[in-house]
């Protein structure tokens, strides 16, 4: 499986991770409500509507990676670049969750233009696919 790949993997994973202290939080307030959960964390506050936050944004962001990634592998787009660029994207999503539980905003904010840009050179790889070759 090649590097891309292996990166959208870990970004799928990372959505789930989000997840962890948005869990925490809702047991914090009585325990988890499974019956009703999304309005459980709809009265979160804090670090929980943060994670909620971040958990949301981690799916938005992981669909435009996953693309990118994919839009480079149809058209054999590959290298040094494409590896790097999704590699750096993993690299952003892991800095900005903790950014964003803890309320970093003008970081993670850098943070997440870093893997917007990343999941945008993916998309556009194949027009400059004969520099990368």
């Amino acid at each position: 499986m090649s590097i891309p790949f292996w990166c959208v993997l870990i970004s799928a994973v990372l959505i789930f991770v989000a997840r962890i202290p948005v869990s925490r939080a809702m047991k914090e307030q009585g325990g988890y409500d499974n019956h009703l959960p999304r309005e459980q964390q709809a009265r979160l506050t804090g670090l929980g509507a943060r994670a909620v936050a971040s958990h949301q944004n981690s799916f938005e962001a992981f669909m435009l990676f996953a693309v990118g990634v994919l839009m480079a592998h149809t058209t054999q787009t590959q290298g040094f670049l494409i590896d790097a660029l999704a590699i750096i994207f993993v690299l952003a999503r892991i800095i900005y969750l903790p950014l964003y539980w803890y309320d970093f905003a003008w970081q993670r904010t850098l943070v997440w233009s870093v893997g917007l840009i990343c999941s945008l050179l993916l998309m556009l790889s194949p027009t400059f696919r004969q520099l990368l070759i």
